[in-house]
């Protein structure tokens, strides 16, 4: 059966496949993201719209993907393109201190009470990675603790226990990695069994509220707040990477619902509206520690940015993206409902074989064997058949013109209607 959607997708998409051979002589693997290659090769974009994607063949696709889950508005919403065109015909760079910057910042700000000083770069990886530094400047230790499977992009500081199984290395060339410990997802007692262990030279702790990458699994509450009550009775920074979970179930960050403190938090993808962003954003008296002015190098954690760093044209589209979202709040009651309705018909569907997790807008569907019952962690999640998780996604590439890069979570945006949902089902 899967051979009959191959050869459908390869009749459907042969400019994609012609252009596709040209990327793979100039690039590695034919991408610049590994996840965004599979097999036979990927689709084509040459436009994007509203809820859908159209590829080089003129083949239409409702999407899921909808940017790594970045365009909770959709592809190009109107408000954000307009005040994108009035900035570019302005310029788009200037390598200075904006207005743009401060405008997006005093959202923020004000949306997410730890963010009372803030710093911009152009990824989350980068985000990750500086939040790290910080840590370690301000404890004057040096283990960071992250989650088994938990995603916090390339960065060498973070890059272990990724994937499964998460005893190996990720990747050779990368060094250090006994500074980076990992602890088990939603198990409390298991996760301050290892964190005692290492507690004296214990900087920080930095965990996603929702695994993203790792399977779509929330963390409970008492998970949490436990981990969070350790951190800080042991002097320890807790880190949280809101990079997927930050204005996306709520305007603001996920935390606050939760009772939590963080010391420091992370944000991307939603709040620069379809430009390249990276936020780390913090208590006043942490981030300080990055503030180079009269400091001796011993004294600062050198965090810096990037040549296109709080560029006017990110900062315009993450202003217009929020901006929509604080003046529109009946979008999170959409998204949010239609994202329980996902779960729910899907789980519906296929009569027991699945377990669908997720929270709000966000959804994954985990086809089951083993006798996996649930799926709480980035294990469980491992252990599922995620070769039938590929399978699905590509029938429905091939077959019904509905895009999730296969083996990853779906995202619903404003402009998805019941509709596409009912679609999907069937």
């Amino acid at each position: 059966m899967l051979l009959d959607y191959i050869t459908e997708y390869k009749k459907k998409t042969k400019n994609s496949a012609r252009l596709f051979a040209k990327s793979l002589k100039l690039h590695v693997n034919g991408v610049s993201h590994n996840i965004r290659y599979y097999e036979p090769y990927p689709f084509v974009v040459k436009s994007s719209g509203g809820k859908s994607l159209t590829d080089v063949d003129d083949n239409k696709y409702t999407d899921y993907w909808m940017g790594h889950w970045s365009l909770i508005l959709g592809h190009a919403p109107s408000k954000v393109k307009d005040s994108l065109k009035k900035q570019i015909e302005k310029s788009w760079m200037y390598g200075t201190v904006n207005e743009q910057t401060i405008r997006l910042s005093e959202l923020i700000s004000k949306a997410v009470p730890v963010a009372e000083k803030i710093r911009y770069v152009t990824s989350g990886t980068e985000a990750t990675m500086y939040a790290v530094r910080l840590a370690r400047s301000v404890t004057g230790r040096k283990i960071i603790a992250k989650i088994d499977g938990g995603w916090h992009g390339y960065t060498s500081d973070l890059l272990k226990s990724v994937n499964w199984p998460f005893t190996e290395s990720e990747s050779s060339g990368v060094v250090n990695e006994e500074k980076i410990v990992s602890i088990p997802y939603n198990d409390l007692e298991g996760s301050l069994q290892i964190l005692k262990k290492h507690s004296k030279d214990l900087a920080g702790v930095i965990i996603e509220p929702v695994l993203g990458g790792a399977g779509c699994i929330p963390a409970t509450q008492d998970y949490l707040r436990g981990i969070q009550e350790f951190v800080h009775k042991n002097k320890s920074l807790f880190i949280l990477d809101e990079i997927v979970t930050g204005f996306r179930f709520r305007y603001g960050c996920l935390y606050p619902t939760m009772k939590l403190d963080p010391d420091i938090v992370t944000l991307g993808k939603i709040v620069g509206g379809g430009m390249a962003i990276g936020v780390m954003c913090g208590k006043k008296e942490i981030m300080e520690h990055s503030n180079t002015v009269g400091k001796k190098k011993s004294e600062r954690s050198y965090v810096g940015g990037g040549t296109f760093s709080a560029n006017p044209s990110s900062m315009t589209t993450g202003y217009a993206t929020l901006s929509v979202l604080k003046n529109g709040k009946s979008i999170y009651s959409k998204i949010n409902g239609l994202g329980e309705y996902a779960r729910k018909e899907l789980s519906k569907s296929f009569d027991g074989k699945v377990i669908v997790t997720g929270k709000g807008s966000l959804f994954m569907t985990h086809f089951t064997k083993g006798g996996i019952t649930e799926v709480t962690n980035a294990a469980q999640a491992s252990m599922c058949d995620v070769k039938a998780l590929h399978e699905y996604h590509f029938k429905m590439i091939a077959h019904d013109g509905i895009f999730f890069l296969p083996g990853k979570l779906g995202a619903i945006s404003n402009a998805h209607e019941k509709s596409d949902i009912k679609k999907m089902i069937q």
